[in-house]
């Protein structure tokens, strides 16, 4: 694990299944990434695991999921429209464009190796903008004529098109604004105690301009995120209550302690609405990056959302005329970054009969598949017909169990070890004797015979 390489997982997610390039077949698209049958099936159980932990087992959270599209006010009143922007430079030799911010200035281009020659830095705005509805007042084709006289006037370019501004909307680059708008409503559907908080996992969309590192950063993403609402008297307990929950969230995840760090951000490094943010780094392959956040975000959604609608944000206490706008503590998860984590942790190479085994030693409660049945031949009916019954029973107890008689036994250990499958569970003719199968462990590669009634306990 301390000599995990990026390309190593790269290499594994597309071989076994877990993320492939977006659109591959086709040349692919930069920052998109697909989630294949092994991958969506991790995916899914660390934001399982995250409702679970953060939703489910809480009895002050309540969940949304708000529209991807919104009302383009929202995006204004966050200040998105104006201020959601990153440093961009052109490299004036090949046109190649990267953020200023991530790149050496002093050096020559990283694409054609030339200069240095870059242009100023300018702000480049990383919203995906879109149009709602059949707004469109004219579309002209190349070389089709304008209405009017006959005076020669062809349209130049593509397309020409003109919309109503109002049918701007953008796709969302944070799940948080959801929320927020959602805030009122969910106060008075359920009036809840404060402090409480409103939890979302979804997708997000940034038209990031040098996306990079495989899932670490992309155009098109899941989030985690909550708004907890609190009292501004009290918000200091609130967060520390998020920085010991982020902890256990990381310990959920199998990351080791020794990889994870906060880092307490400086104010002149805070975004402008945080009066205090603490970032979450894990030592990634690309070497230590932020995993997630958690940041007092104080009244500045909410009371944005009020100046710009009209509409009061306040917050009555219960059985008082005490009312205020509640400030907020927002953990903010990245569901690749959390994957990404994962993986890197999981990822392992050792020996065994003098030959190299790569496996993922993936948490239980994690691993996309948790057992893995064969039986010892494929080609003996009744071996088949035992393990087809024992797959049945787990498959219909758990879901994720895989059926596997494809190559000799060592084989087939060797390919669940590598997407990280716990427990492989293999029929043999002792089984029709006694019905007591072999559980092969993952991790140590002991071998055990159980009683088939008895596999769960294991």
């Amino acid at each position: 694990m301390e000599n995990v390489k990026l390309e190593d997982i790269v290499s594994l997610a597309k071989r076994r299944g877990f993320i492939y390039q977006g659109s591959e077949v086709y040349g692919g698209l930069a920052g998109t990434w697909d989630y294949g049958p092994l991958g969506v099936a991790l995916k899914r159980n660390i934001m399982n695991l995250w409702w679970k932990m953060f939703v489910d087992a809480r009895d002050d959270m309540y969940g949304v999921d708000a529209a991807i599209l919104m009302n383009q006010k929202v995006w204004q009143a966050s200040g998105h429209v104006d201020t959601f922007s990153d440093p961009l430079v052109e490299c004036k030799e090949c046109k190649s464009r990267f953020r200023a911010d991530k790149i050496d200035l002093n050096a020559p281009c990283e694409v054609c190796k030339k200069g240095p020659n870059f242009s100023e830095a300018r702000q480049f705005n990383m919203m995906f903008k879109t149009f709602v509805g059949p707004s469109g007042n004219e579309e002209l084709l190349i070389g089709e004529r304008t209405e009017g006289p006959d005076d020669g006037r062809v349209q130049e370019g593509m397309k020409a098109i003109t919309y109503d501004p109002n049918s701007v909307s953008y796709l969302r680059p944070e799940t948080a604004q959801g929320i927020f708008t959602n805030f009122k409503n969910v106060v008075d559907s359920f009036y809840p105690d404060l402090p409480f908080g409103l939890a979302q996992q979804g997708k997000a969309f940034r038209n990031e301009i040098a996306p990079r590192d495989f899932i670490f950063r992309s155009r098109e993403f899941e989030q985690m995120e909550i708004e907890y609402f609190v009292n501004p008297n009290n918000w200091e307990e609130a967060f520390e209550m998020w920085v010991r929950l982020a902890h256990e969230w990381c310990d959920a995840l199998g990351l080791p302690t020794e990889k994870v760090h906060e880092l307490e951000v400086p104010a002149e490094d805070r975004a402008h609405y945080s009066k205090r943010t603490i970032d979450f780094e894990f030592d990634y392959p690309i070497g230590r990056e932020e995993m997630f956040g958690l940041a007092y975000r104080t009244d500045f959604d909410l009371g944005n959302i009020q100046r710009a609608s009209g509409k009061s944000m306040e917050y009555t206490v219960k059985g008082t005329n005490e009312r205020f706008v509640p400030h907020v503590i927002e953990p903010s998860f990245g569901v690749e970054r959390a994957l990404m984590a994962v993986l890197t942790s999981a990822y392992r190479v050792d020996e065994q009969n003098g030959e190299q085994r790569v496996y993922l030693a993936l948490p239980e409660h994690l691993a996309p598949v948790r057992y893995c049945v064969s039986p010892l031949l494929k080609n003996k009916p009744e071996l088949v017909a035992k393990a087809r019954e024992v797959y049945v029973a787990l498959k219909k107890q758990y879901g994720n169990v895989m059926w596997d008689d494809n190559g000799n036994i060592g084989k087939r250990y060797r390919r669940q070890d590598e997407i990280g499958t716990p427990a492989c569970i293999v029929i043999d003719f002792e089984t029709l004797e006694n019905d007591t199968v072999t559980i092969r462990d993952r991790d140590t590669t002991e071998q055990k015979r159980v009683a088939t009634n008895d596999i769960t306990r294991q």
